[in-house]
């Protein structure tokens, strides 16, 4: 067993502020950075700073086709 060939390529997407393309063989991550400020209302006065998260997989990203969220009209339970 051998690892694959991992590159990782920076500045991918103009418009945001961070953006990599990483690949690892025939595995290709597209993942992108950007920078809001402030924080959410709950959050205001505590000194403290907020990260959230998303991700999507594209149609065909695996041998089994799956439908794409906006299609069925919610967001999974993956994305929150």
């Amino acid at each position: 067993e051998q690892l694959r060939p991992v590159t990782i390529e920076r500045g991918w997407s103009k418009h945001a502020e961070g953006s990599v393309l990483i690949s690892f063989g025939d595995t290709k991550v597209f993942c992108t950075a950007s920078v809001t400020e402030g924080v959410p209302r709950w959050r205001k006065g505590s000194g403290e700073g907020w990260v959230t998260a998303e991700y999507s997989m594209l149609p065909r990203s695996t041998n089994t086709r799956g439908d794409r969220e906006a299609v069925r009209g919610k967001i999974g339970g993956r994305t929150h």
